[in-house]
């Protein structure tokens, strides 16, 4: 079984953002001119062979780009298929607790992710400390970017040292998973998983062929294959794309379920 922790089943304003535009020169992607059905989104899940995507839900600064809502219409269309993660205003924590509380209690969304980035303030923020105490109530995983941004936003809050660094230290209980493999800081972000037992890496937007050496290394070792999870960035990549030549890699039976499957199924408690 295969698992992708960071997808999304993207609608046309999400896609239109101005932001994007490196990633569509990269990608060569158009943009659709309406509704995106979810038919979409699980196509391109069978043709990748993947069983489970966990959805992502945007919001920035100027409001939600893909809805809880919207990720909630899409589980309960393929409940076997999907499972959503939250996102939330970053502006009104406490408005942004109980959104959290509800759709992880009421809806049994898997976690929680907020991009540092796109509200270009660092982890370490006061907002979200809020939100890091109920996710550890709640026991669901925070999730977030690392490394450089490949919309063009400053990059700079994607650090590891000393963002998830002092996070990790200020909530020993919180699992936080950390997208994008941290580049170029890559070797920070491996840093921190060996020191912080409740760190964990995704590979999502970046091809097998891609991941920066250093990482598949720490993948094999025995440390790096528990804290290592595949994720995509559908429809950035595909999941096709993200998995093509990962037998290359040399991946015994082992790590590889436990990339692909397992350590997803105990982060996200699936």
């Amino acid at each position: 079984m295969t698992i992708d922790v960071w997808a999304q089943h993207p609608t046309a304003e999400f896609l239109a953002q101005d932001m994007f535009a490196a990633l569509r020169r990269w990608t060569g992607g158009a943009i659709p001119s309406g509704p995106i059905p979810l038919s979409v989104t699980l196509d391109a899940m069978d043709a990748g062979g993947v069983d489970l995507a966990l959805i992502t839900a945007w919001h920035a600064p100027e409001g939600a780009l893909i809805s809880n809502d919207e990720v909630a219409r899409c589980v309960s269309a393929a409940p076997e298929r999907l499972a959503g993660i939250a996102s939330v205003d970053l502006r009104r924590p406490m408005e942004a607790v109980r959104e959290l509380r509800r759709r992880v209690r009421d809806e049994g969304f898997k976690g929680l992710r907020v991009l540092p980035w796109l509200w270009e303030s660092p982890p370490t923020d006061r907002r979200f400390y809020p939100l890091f105490a109920e996710c550890v109530e709640l026991g669901v995983p925070f999730c977030t970017q690392v490394g450089h941004t490949g919309p063009l936003r400053p990059s700079d809050t994607g650090r590891p040292i000393p963002y998830i660094d002092q996070v990790a230290l200020d909530f020993p209980e919180l699992t936080i998973v950390c997208g994008h493999v941290g580049y170029p800081w890559t070797e920070e972000m491996i840093a921190v998983t060996r020191k912080h037992g409740n760190v964990v890496i995704d590979t999502s937007a970046y091809t097998t062929e891609r991941l920066p050496p250093e990482l598949v290394s720490y993948l094999r070792t025995g440390t790096g294959r528990h804290r290592v999870l595949f994720g995509s960035n559908f429809p950035m990549i595909t999941p096709g794309h993200a998995l093509d030549g990962l037998d290359k890699l040399g991946l015994d039976d082992e790590v590889r379920e436990l990339y692909l499957e397992g350590n997803a199924r105990r982060v996200f408690r699936l």
